[in-house]
């Protein structure tokens, strides 16, 4: 591997490709009244997905990039349920009460940072508001190291078949410099007992470039997470952003891997991970044979949304919560950040909508020739084209991003087909971004083929 082309795309503030077009194109003129409108429809189109932001640790990790805040005390979250709530109520109303739900998804901050009853009464007003489908799925992210034994009671006699767990690293001495002490022992009891309980799908969250990180010790970290065989991993790189992120300056940046560091922490990790009996999945996940998220990278149906690489075909997504970013079939939308502003605008009985965005037909294009690059690393622009009337030339000339990546090897086009080589398969970000019209300087709108 060239550390020249590492340097040229590694290094690069690229998105994650988990919705297109990203956050930053959306903008408040998509609000309470748009949303509101969108919603009076989403019944037509079938089953949805529902997201649902519960933004409270107990601590801080230094590493976090997620919208969280610190509390000691119970009273913040309860306040925040009972908001949360009301906000089920008023987005149940605007979709008619009609919305039949098949995956359900608690993220954060840490979800289980509820007590068993609280949890308990929030999926009961979720199954009140929505007509949840008989196969309906419910996941949880985790954190192992404050995961009661009544919690995870809570979680399997509520549905919960799904759950992720943050691990990230092994290495004693990576965990003190990023603030997160958390033992195997910890880990390998939160696995037992979520089995214990019906849960049949476990994922491991592990993250690369941490301060003080090496090769061997991620080789390590893999190699103990193994022996607890969850069905996926999600590999992710640490993104140091403390500007944006102040509790980041905590970290030693003299301690960070380098792009080329970086890399081959995450080669050593996907090596490990396969020679274990993983298959790799897209980017920057893993998962056994026979689980469906491999099954369906085999088969060309992966899909791609705001959690990451997924088999939800769900084309509408119902965000709830602080922050919390919804899909609807003609746009995005997202809520308020701000924990305050987010409660008020509830209260008034005002969808929390603060910003969003509504796709054009060349928006919905681009979207899936960049989910199919994401997801296949390969994507045929020509037969995409003819399915949604594009002459895809528009794509292709005078693409310099395109026109570089091709100069560098990083893929090949034949026939209309983009390819990444799979050798530079972890470029696939900077691929996805020759795509992108609002990414840099490259985007024209061009209209339908005639």
């Amino acid at each position: 591997m060239s550390d020249t082309l590492v340097a040229k795309y590694g290094e690069a503030r690229l998105p994650r490709y988990t919705s297109y077009p990203t956050a930053p194109a959306f903008s408040p003129v998509v609000g309470p009244e748009q949303y509101a409108h969108g919603l009076s429809d989403v019944a037509a189109a079938g089953p949805v997905s529902v997201y649902l932001h519960v933004p409270f640790c107990r601590s801080m990790c230094w590493y976090c990039g997620c919208h969280t805040t610190i509390t000691r005390q119970d009273a913040p979250v309860l306040e925040y349920l009972d908001v949360l709530s009301q906000e089920i109520e008023l987005v149940s109303q605007a979709a008619r009460n009609e919305v039949p739900v098949r995956n359900v998804h608690f993220g954060g901050g840490t979800p289980t940072i509820m007590k068993p009853d609280e949890f308990s009464s929030l999926m009961n007003k979720l199954k009140s508001a929505f007509q949840f489908t008989n196969d309906c799925s419910v996941a949880v992210e985790i954190d192992p190291r404050t995961l009661s034994g009544a919690m995870i009671a809570a979680l399997g006699e509520n549905g919960v078949d799904r759950a992720s767990l943050g691990v990230q690293s092994f290495d004693p001495v990576v965990q003190k410099a990023i603030n997160r002490i958390q033992s195997f022992e910890q880990t390998h009891a939160a696995v037992t007992g979520l089995r214990g309980y019906g849960v049949t799908s476990i994922n491991f969250d592990l993250i690369y470039g941490l301060p003080y990180q090496t090769i061997q010790s991620c080789i390590e970290t893999v190699r103990t997470a193994v022996e607890l065989r969850p069905e996926r991993f999600a590999v992710f790189g640490y993104a140091h952003v403390p500007a944006f992120k102040k509790h980041q300056r905590l970290i030693d940046e003299a301690a960070l891997p380098d792009a080329t560091q970086r890399n081959e922490q995450a080669e050593a990790i996907a090596r490990e991970l396969e020679s274990a009996g993983y298959v790799r999945v897209g980017l920057d996940h893993f998962a056994l044979p026979d689980d469906q998220l491999a099954i369906a990278s085999f088969s060309g149906t992966l899909r791609r949304n705001f959690q990451g690489y997924t088999t939800d075909e769900c084309e509408t997504l119902i965000g709830l919560g602080a922050s919390a970013i919804g899909r609807l079939p003609d746009g995005y939308v997202q809520n308020h950040v701000a924990l305050g502003r987010y409660a008020e605008r509830i209260a008034s009985g005002i969808l929390a909508t603060a910003k969003g965005y509504g796709l054009t037909d060349e928006d919905k294009f681009r979207a899936r020739v960049i989910e199919r690059l994401m997801c296949d690393f390969k994507v045929d622009l020509a037969k995409l084209g003819a399915e949604d009337g594009y002459d895809v030339g528009f794509l292709i000339e005078r693409n310099d991003r395109l026109d570089s990546l091709l100069s560098d090897g990083v893929v090949t086009l034949e026939n209309g087909c983009v390819t990444v080589s799979k050798e530079h398969r972890f470029m696939v970000r900077a691929v996805a971004a020759a795509f992108d019209a609002y990414f840099g300087s490259f985007g024209r709108t061009h209209s339908k083929a005639a």
